[in-house]
C-alpha cells in the first residue's frame, strides 16, 4: 500500500499495524487518525497542531490508542495492516 492508501485507512478506521522497528523488533500497534480519538491541540504538543508542515511520505505519525500518545512508523517497514472487525 502507498502513503495515501494507508492515510485514508487510518483516517477512517482504528487499524492494527504490524511493522519492524529500526532496532529490528517486531511491533504491533493499534492506531488511528479519527478526530474523536485525537487529543485537543495545544501549543506544547506540536503533533496535535494542524499546521502545514513538510509531508514525509516515508513515515506516518498516528495516534496509538493503547499508549494514548503519538507514534510513527516507516511505511517500508510495515508487514501487515488489519482493520479489526467491530461487533
Amino acid at each position: 500500500m502507498d502513503y495515501n492508501q494507508i492515510l485514508d485507512l487510518v483516517k477512517n478506521n482504528v487499524v492494527e499495524v504490524t511493522f519492524t522497528k529500526l532496532n529490528g523488533d517486531k511491533r504491533v500497534m493499534t492506531c488511528t487518525l479519527i478526530e474523536s480519538y485525537l487529543p485537543a491541540a495545544t501549543k506544547d504538543d506540536a503533533m496535535s497542531q494542524k499546521k502545514v508542515r513538510e509531508l514525509n511520505t516515508e513515515a506516518m505519525s498516528v495516534w496509538d490508542v493503547n499508549a494514548n500518545g503519538w507514534r510513527s512508523f516507516r511505511l517500508d517497514r510495515v508487514t501487515n495492516l488489519v482493520v479489526p472487525e467491530t461487533e
